[in-house]
This record gives C-alpha cells, structure tokens and sequence, in this order.
C-alpha cells in the first residue's frame, strides 16, 4: 500500500488547509486510517484518526473542535479538515494505515506512512 499526503502549504494564523491522504490499494479500506504530526525538534504526535467504515474518529486535544478527518471509501481516500490554525500547528502532517480495523493512537499500531505534506501557519 502506498499512501500520498497532499494539500499541505502557508496559511496565515486563523486560516484553514485540508489534506487528503490517498491510499494506492483497496486494502487500507478495511482498515482505520490516522494522521500525525511532526513539529520542528519534537516527535512525532497523534493528530486524529478514523475508524475503517467513518464511523468513529477521534483527536488529540489539540486537534478537538478545530480538525475533522473524514474518508471517501469509493476514492478511497481520508481528509484532515483543519481550521482555526496557529503557528503552533506547523509540522510536517503523515497519514499511516492501521494494522486494523479500529484506531489506534500510537504509531505502533500503524503499518504503512506516507511521506508526510508541510504545514505551515504564520503568525
């Protein structure tokens, strides 16, 4: 399976970006799709992820209220809504497949990554 991240890019303090994430094989439809975060000179973070049917999603704290993650299992694609951006959110934005079905908020529990889309948010 391999995974393509796009949409990333510059936006101003406040603004709005969504990323879609595309998967090369009708596999990781069965399986929960998350995406995470990595902020210059930190580690990788949990942003969200979402169940193999779209039925459950969750998000770290920071993501609650501001980020939604919804998927198109007919393109087989999943879309990271982000709004309200701050600075704070900059990073470089992975999506990874889940090793199944339900999600999972470690990266252990995820088996294939795409190369990651930047995110920057100015002040």
């Amino acid at each position: 399976v391999q995974l393509q991240a796009s949409g990333g890019g510059l936006v101003q303090a406040g603004g709005s970006l969504r990323l879609s994430c595309a998967a090369s094989a009708r596999t990781s439809s069965n399986n929960a799709v998350g995406w995470f975060r990595r902020a210059p000179g930190k580690e990788r973070e949990f942003v969200g992820a979402i169940s193999w049917n779209g039925g459950v999603t969750d998000y770290a704290n920071f993501a609650k209220g501001r980020f939604t993650i919804s998927r198109d299992r007919a393109k087989n694609t999943v879309n990271l809504q982000m709004d309200s951006l701050k600075p704070e959110d900059t990073a470089v934005y992975y999506c990874a497949v889940g090793r199944g079905s339900v999600i999972s908020y470690t990266e252990k529990g995820y088996q294939y990554w795409g190369q990651g889309t930047q995110v920057t948010v100015s002040s």
